[in-house]
């Protein structure tokens, strides 16, 4: 099975938009390996390929996140699941989940499908919900959607599609008994929210630990914390996730510049 074609031939044959769109995934996923939020060679993350509504980047299945790279990506139909460039097999569950939810929802460019541990941990639990005890947590609270029924493994796209109707207008999914997905416009904006929920659901299980009652936050300040994190006049140029994905990135570069081949 070739995983992968010459660097050179497929980013000469591809605009700079859909280059830099795959240099972002295969950032992503070596990102996502060293933030301890892979699991085997199974989760998935996926964009639609730039100006097309019919096709998404995958990686072949049995590729690691680590050693993923630019030039790694399949192009699968959202419709048929058929690789239209690249080579490689389709994993099911992926595109039983991703392309009927690129399909579906506008804002669902990039999604971001994990089993990350502390956030997957919560899923697991009656109550998973994230806890309004601090300001990162509040900041989220609004962007999440709970889906609360586990159907088994998802080999059907009609499970994508109900979980498109679960996440709506939402940007980050609880999936019951089972993991996260994010999804964003943009990379930046997918993996932002996939790094601080785990960050978030990572805290309220430490603070859970202590058996010690949770400290909830006054309603006021609630209120108010939301409205300061819908506030997008506080900056000017790129918005905070592109910032936050440039750096780290910028840390990629310097460990593992060849996730840009």
């Amino acid at each position: 099975m070739q995983f992968r074609v010459s660097p050179t031939s497929l980013q000469d044959s591809s605009s700079a938009e859909e280059w830099q769109a795959r240099v972002d995934l295969a950032a992503a996923h070596r990102l996502a390996f060293n933030h301890g939020f892979s699991e085997g060679i199974f989760n998935h993350l996926t964009l639609v390929v730039p100006g097309r509504t019919d096709r998404y980047y995958q990686i072949p299945f049995g590729m690691h996140w680590s050693e993923v790279t630019a030039s790694s990506f399949m192009e699968v139909g959202i419709d048929d699941a058929e690789v239209k460039r690249g080579e490689g097999e389709v994993e099911r569950s992926c595109y039983c989940i991703h392309a009927p939810i690129h399909k579906a929802l506008p804002q669902a460019k990039a999604v971001f499908h994990t089993h990350m541990p502390y956030a997957s941990a919560l899923t697991r639990l009656e109550d998973p919900r994230i806890k309004e005890i601090g300001q990162t947590e509040v900041g989220l609270s609004e962007a999440i959607a709970y889906d609360d029924l586990y159907t088994g493994p998802a080999l059907d796209p009609e499970e994508g599609a109900r979980l498109a109707k679960v996440i709506g207008n939402k940007t980050i999914l609880f999936m019951a008994n089972h993991g996260i997905s994010t999804v964003g416009e943009t990379v930046a904006d997918a993996y932002d929210r996939l790094y601080y929920i785990e960050r978030a659901a990572q805290v309220q299980i430490y603070a859970m630990w202590t058996q010690q009652p949770l400290k909830q936050l006054p309603q006021h300040v609630v209120e108010k914390t939301k409205r300061d994190f819908r506030d997008d006049h506080l900056y000017n140029g790129p918005s905070p996730a592109q910032r936050h994905f440039e750096a780290l990135k910028r840390m990629l570069d310097r460990k593992e510049p060849d996730y840009a081949t």
